[in-house]
């Protein structure tokens, strides 16, 4: 026995609301679990003015996030409420026979409409909060060429992807999952593999680390502990924040390191290896080879259980429609399985937390503890990090552990 669409729509309703309330409790349990003492463990890296304008920081990022998510939230309400979704499909339905160009349409709308009304929202985010706190790099001229450059690249590739999925909805029917899914996994292979060739350079300019004592460094370590070292590039990150950051990349025999400029400017030769020792403990313990399966395999979980959804009919009378619209169904589809996709997330994060452990105690076992403690320390002083998140807001969001923690686990 199908549910009605008056049902689907109170339950759609439900979920959005409870999600809602969750996360806003989460954050405010967050942020009054801040403390004013400085933690000994990091007090030499700390002085009490930057301790201090860490704590603003952090309590001026909690209230920008209830002031978003409270609009948010109202928005997406009343929208789903009133049914306008099915009144967007209304207004372009006439002018579009083919099914998927309606779709690829109605998408394209739904996505500038959603920018626009958030892009007052990111200026704010980075042009106020970020630049009065010091991390701001980004220039009006980034900003506006950086959203066009998302604009197309989101044409084209979510264009061919979602094109591509309608496509086998349209044409295969409900097993289209199976087809659309070894295409995904396509995807994503590709992307770990080219990230950093094809993508990441439309962003950032990708500079090879010149011959010197970092780069013998890394390379004497690499060696040492037989990681199949490609290239080592450094990263302009400095063009839009100060924050630094550094990955690898690749799935191959072949790995490229990525190191932030803003990184290298703040930490010592040591501290960088350590840095580079943590992310080739995640390619020696297999991280990223699991996490690659374990996202196919959600993939699949996710796009089966959407193939039982994606017909029914109920679903695009509950979001306003007046017949049955694949693209609508995809929204409530969205909707109604984002309850799963939050608890896949919370495992995943659980398995995330247990592997940057593992991948400090491989940088502790084969390089040095102190050099990693003290690029960890850095790190979170320079991003003015939280001290002290809440247990349970840990549990649900952070994919790493906090700070005091991992140092905790490295002093053992």
């Amino acid at each position: 026995m199908s549910l009605s669409p008056e049902s689907i729509l109170i339950i759609i309703l439900v979920i959005i609301s409870v999600d809602y309330v969750f996360e806003q409790l989460l954050d405010y349990i967050n942020l009054k679990s801040r403390k004013t003492e400085l933690p000994e463990e990091i007090s030499s890296f700390y002085d009490q003015e930057k301790y201090a304008k860490s704590q603003r920081y952090n309590k001026t990022l909690s209230k920008f996030s209830f002031l978003t998510s409270a609009f948010s939230f109202v928005l997406s309400f009343v929208i789903l409420a009133f049914g306008f979704f099915g009144e967007l499909d209304a207004i372009l339905r006439p002018y579009f026979e083919n099914q998927i160009v309606l779709a690829l349409i109605y998408f394209g709308v739904l996505f500038i409409a959603s920018d626009i009304i958030n892009i007052p929202f990111q200026v704010y985010s980075t042009f106020v909060i970020e630049e009065r706190f010091g991390f701001n790099k980004t220039t009006v001229k980034t900003f506006i060429v950086d959203k066009l450059k998302g604009y197309i690249l989101t044409s084209i590739i979510g264009g061919l992807l979602m094109g591509t999925l309608l496509y086998l909805i349209l044409e295969i029917g409900a097993d289209f999952w199976l087809y659309f899914w070894i295409i995904a996994g396509v995807f994503i292979l590709f992307i770990n593999m080219f990230y950093t060739s094809l993508i990441l350079p439309l962003f950032n300019k990708l500079t090879p680390l010149e011959d010197g004592e970092l780069k013998s460094a890394i390379e004497d370590y690499s060696r040492k502990v037989d990681f199949p070292l490609d290239n080592i590039y450094i990263i302009d990150g400095s063009k839009r924040s100060k924050k630094a950051n550094a990955f690898f990349s690749g799935l191959g025999k072949k790995k490229k390191i990525v190191l932030y400029d803003t990184l290298i400017e703040n930490h010592t030769t040591e501290e960088l290896v350590a840095v580079l020792a943590h992310e080739v403990g995640h390619f020696k313990k297999k991280h990223i080879v699991y996490g690659f399966g374990i996202s196919i395999l959600q993939t699949g979980l996710m796009l089966f259980i959407m193939s039982l959804m994606i017909f029914n009919k109920n679903l695009s009378l509950a979001l306003g429609a007046d017949q049955l619209a694949v693209h609508i169904n995809l929204i409530a589809f969205g909707i109604l399985y984002s309850p799963i996709s939050k608890v896949l997330g919370v495992l995943g994060n659980m398995l995330s937390r247990k592997n940057e452990f593992e991948a400090d105690a491989y940088a502790k076992e084969t390089y040095n503890s102190d050099s990693l403690q003290n690029a960890l320390k850095k790190l979170s002083v320079d991003n003015l990090s939280n001290l002290y998140p809440h247990p349970s807001y840990v549990f649900i969001h952070y994919s790493h552990p906090p700070l005091l923690k991992r140092l905790d686990a490295l002093a053992k």
